[in-house]
């Protein structure tokens, strides 16, 4: 978007003129989204999916990185806890998803809080989740915070969701409305995976606008090809892999070129803008379970500090 702008301005000018111009444009503004960008990637936490294979992929991220499992409701919450178990066995901070609405009661949730500390697991990212109907007496994120509390859970932090774009069953208003009550037990929020860097820092700005103060990740999704997106689809059940596809025809042509999304352009976006004042904390990064090339296509942007080559 802000090439097309540039080359608006530059209508009226000659193509060398153009040619002369903007390599200066764009050297003097690297040095500040290289910082821009550091201050971006400077906290990642990485999200896979509790599924075959994903031993193996997580052993591309850093050492000792933050990664968040999901829970997908054909596959219920053990799967997201064992998977959260072994990781954090094997040196990473493991966060799982703990989905309100696959919890049978405060039994269970009593036993899962217990095995996560057991294990030495003390984060957890709380959701309502995608099933139709509640296995138990919680229907949101926010009445399991609640019991939670109650009950002490023992965690030293919690996130939960917000979502810059909508949700497709829940009216804006009461989303914030619900976000605002989360504030009282969240340590951060995660934006629903979106690929506009504008609608998700208006969305920061509106959330500090409402009085909402918690940290702020931005969630972006990762090197990502249509036959992983239709396989994991296939696996999990419906949800966050293929709800962002709708409506958003752009993304859906780069999904199909060769090599699949990239987030070259989003990164360079959000860069900018922090640049600007949009205030996140870092990045929540959604994998898709191709991790290896994620964090390597991170890292390509981090050495070359944002250069669209390569």
């Amino acid at each position: 978007m802000q090439s097309t702008t540039t080359d608006r301005h530059a209508g009226s000018a000659s193509p060398l003129r153009r040619r002369r111009h903007r390599p200066a444009a764009t050297s003097g503004r690297r040095p500040a989204l290289r910082r821009a960008l550091a201050a971006v990637t400077g906290d990642i936490q990485w999200e896979v999916l509790p599924l075959s294979g994903v031993a193996e992929q997580t052993s591309h991220l850093p050492v000792g990185a933050r990664v968040t499992v999901t829970c997908a409701p054909a596959r219920g919450i053990d799967p997201t806890v064992d998977l959260a178990v072994s990781l954090a066995g094997r040196g990473f901070v493991a966060v799982p998803h703990l989905a309100a609405r696959q919890i049978h009661g405060h039994g269970h949730l009593t036993e899962v809080l217990d095995r996560l500390a057991a294990a030495g697991v003390d984060e957890a990212f709380v959701v309502g989740g995608d099933a139709t109907e509640p296995a138990g007496p919680f229907t949101d994120g926010l009445t399991a915070l609640e019991a939670m509390a109650s009950r002490g859970h023992g965690l030293s932090r919690l996130g939960v969701p917000a979502y810059p774009e909508g949700h497709d069953h829940i009216d804006d208003e009461i989303l914030w409305q619900s976000l605002k009550a989360k504030q009282a037990h969240a340590d951060y929020i995660v934006t629903q995976m979106c690929f506009d860097s504008a609608a998700i820092c208006d969305w920061v700005t509106a959330a500090r606008q409402r009085g909402i103060s918690v940290p702020v990740y931005a969630g972006v999704p990762g090197v990502v090809d249509p036959a992983t997106l239709l396989r994991i689809s296939r696996r999990i059940g419906i949800g966050d892999s293929l709800r962002f596809l709708r409506g958003n025809r752009r993304v859906m042509g780069s999904l199909v070129r060769p090599g699949g999304y990239r987030p070259d352009e989003l990164l360079r976006g959000l860069a900018d803008r922090v640049g600007q004042g949009c205030d996140l904390s870092g990045l929540h990064v959604y994998t898709f379970n191709r991790v290896a090339p994620t964090v390597g296509r991170i890292d390509t942007l981090r050495r070359r500090g944002l250069s669209p080559q390569g």
